[in-house]
């Protein structure tokens, strides 16, 4: 059983920036790919970007590619996304994701196993 708390989310004005930081705990956190998504009002959950157990490589949505970068601190259990030139289309709830998968990049939301609640992102245009 993995536990994924995210946190860093809030209010941010159009051009800024925020760094989302998800902490997992349970099993070996380097054994798990990490995602992130998000879900905007109406629509369906998409996927932002994700980066394999190891951290080597990573993989972002066309719509991130650029502005966002996905990292990971393995001693620390934890996965982090920097946002930098944050739009209103970027307003939506975040969830960071935990699959199998050291050295793969998983970017379909079935194969990930462990969720976690959602932290709220805002762009006040």
């Amino acid at each position: 059983q993995v536990q994924l708390v995210e946190s860093g989310g809030g209010l941010v004005q159009a051009g800024g920036s925020l760094r989302l930081s998800c902490a997992a705990s349970g099993r070996t956190f380097g054994d798990y790919a990490m995602g992130w998504f998000r879900q905007a009002p109406g629509k369906d959950r998409e996927f932002v970007s994700t980066i394999t157990g190891s951290g080597d490589r990573t993989y972002y949505a066309d719509s991130v590619k650029g502005r966002f970068t996905i990292s990971r601190d393995n001693a620390k259990n934890t996965v982090y996304l920097q946002m930098n030139s944050l739009n209103a289309e970027d307003t939506a709830v975040y969830y960071c994701a935990a699959g199998l998968g050291r050295t793969t990049l998983l970017v379909t939301r079935r194969l990930y196993n462990y969720w976690g609640q959602g932290t709220q992102v805002t762009v006040s245009s």
